[in-house]
């Protein structure tokens, strides 16, 4: 879910507050105002979600200190002063000390909107980076968000990790609803470019002259991407979307960047879904300089046993946020779920757990009915692809176990009355599968 981002207004007059407060409320802001630059610091900290429009001259602290102090705390807080006609050279020292801008007294409320505008989006890119870096900065909490013990998911981790020190740019395929975005954003972040900018641009959300303008200029909202990303990176969604022309000028674009390229291009193509490849969409000669290298997201129906564990975490999730309790999978709901073909991908199977918690909390329906919802074959399965029937058994019996000791936070002899195991034949399976009491004496 985006976050809202709020309005500070600090200002020592109360009409200039109010009338800034009601004008930037009118244009869709939420707003909170403060009557000092003491007041204001008591609720703005590091990671502040918003701007910050504020007077140069205050009585106690003016605007002036009051920006020192905001950098002090946050260097990427977007900070918008109001100065009167004789306060312009303060205010352009402001900005020096990093200040985004000023208004002059009398202002233009469409101006004042216009920064606001600017200011917010430029904070949400700066607390977006940030969170990303957070959760996938090392590569451990790449594996927390890249959910999966499969080898095809170990693979793809590894060159996340590889691919995002290097310098070429990357082409990023596989079918819809598999993560190609989130692994965009992973090799972004944990690359030599994670300070820097991310900015994702999709090539289908825009016809052609606007798509233009977004990427190359003139944008009337801002910079144009190729400008905004510059130093950082540019995530090109929907690549084969690029018509002839624009891809000749992205080519002109890469080819004036040298080697290494200041920028690096991130392209995400959406073909190989529609059954196509993103070589059948794009000039050759743009293809092999966005595909130096390369990453194909491997289809759900490929992991094995992580579909139920993703389809475990995530009902647990539903669960927690609906308060109610997650559904309980049977050993043949297991197996149909191994089984599905899942053309949505990991989607799919976060709208099917979501649809599997709410049915759950009303007492109705079930995980095979909503497969066969989606169109999915929901046969009982003996064999997928010469895999036997052991296997399956094998996947639920490991996630029965995780659940059950999950669910009583680590409890040995909980467990064991609950799946009626001896001590013995507990451990000896958990051993098994890779389970280590350990791991959930946190209760998580």
């Amino acid at each position: 879910m985006t976050q809202v981002l709020t309005v500070a207004i600090v200002d020592d007059e109360p009409d200039m507050r109010d009338s800034i407060s009601q004008w930037l409320g009118l244009s869709g802001y939420r707003t909170e105002v403060f009557a000092s630059a003491e007041e204001a610091l008591k609720a703005i900290g590091p990671d502040w979600p918003g701007v910050v429009v504020s007077d140069i001259r205050m009585p106690g602290m003016d605007g002036m200190a009051f920006l020192k102090r905001l950098m002090g705390l946050d260097s990427g807080l977007p900070v918008i002063l109001i100065t009167g006609h004789g306060d312009v050279p303060m205010a352009v020292e402001a900005m020096r000390l990093g200040a985004m801008d000023f208004m002059e007294k009398p202002f233009n409320p469409d101006r004042m909107t216009e920064l606001v505008k600017k200011a917010s989006q430029a904070r949400r890119m700066t607390l977006d980076n940030r969170a990303l870096r957070r959760d996938l900065s090392e590569g451990q909490q790449v594996m927390s968000k890249l959910v999966g013990a499969s080898p095809a998911m170990e693979r793809l981790r590894e060159d996340i990790l590889d691919l995002g020190q290097a310098d070429g740019h990357v082409l990023i395929d596989g079918e819809t609803g598999t993560g190609k975005t989130l692994v965009a954003h992973a090799l972004h972040a944990v690359g030599p470019r994670a300070t820097k900018k991310f900015v994702p641009v999709s090539c289908a959300a825009y016809n052609d002259e606007a798509l233009a303008a977004r990427l190359f200029g003139p944008f009337e909202d801002g910079l144009p991407a190729v400008e905004e990303a510059r130093g950082g990176t540019l995530c090109l969604e929907d690549i084969e979307a690029l018509s002839e022309p624009l891809q000749a000028r992205l080519l002109a674009f890469i080819a004036e960047q040298g080697t290494p390229a200041e920028t690096r291009i991130i392209a995400i193509s959406n073909a190989r879904g529609e059954g196509r490849r993103a070589e059948d969409s794009l000039r050759p000669d743009l293809f092999y300089r966005l595909s130096a290298l390369q990453i194909t997201l491997p289809p759900l129906r490929q992991r094995g046993e992580d579909i139920l564990s993703l389809f475990t975490r995530m009902t647990e999730q539903f669960a927690e946020e609906y308060g109610c309790e997650p559904p309980q999978v049977t050993a043949q709901e297991a197996a149909q779920l191994l089984q599905a073909p899942w053309p949505g991908n990991v989607r799919q199977l976060i709208n099917v757990a979501e649809r599997a918690v709410l049915q759950n909390r009303r007492g109705t329906g079930s995980i095979t009915s909503l497969l066969m919802a989606d169109g999915d074959d929901t046969r009982e399965a003996t064999t997928t692809e010469g895999k036997p029937l052991k296997e399956y058994v094998e996947s639920f019996e490991k996630m029965l176990i995780d659940n059950t000791m999950r669910r009583h936070k680590g409890s040995i002899s909980a467990v064991m009355d609950e799946l009626c195991l001896p001590r013995r034949t507990l451990n000896e399976k958990m051993a098994k599968y890779g389970l280590s009491r350990g791991d959930y004496l946190s209760g998580q």
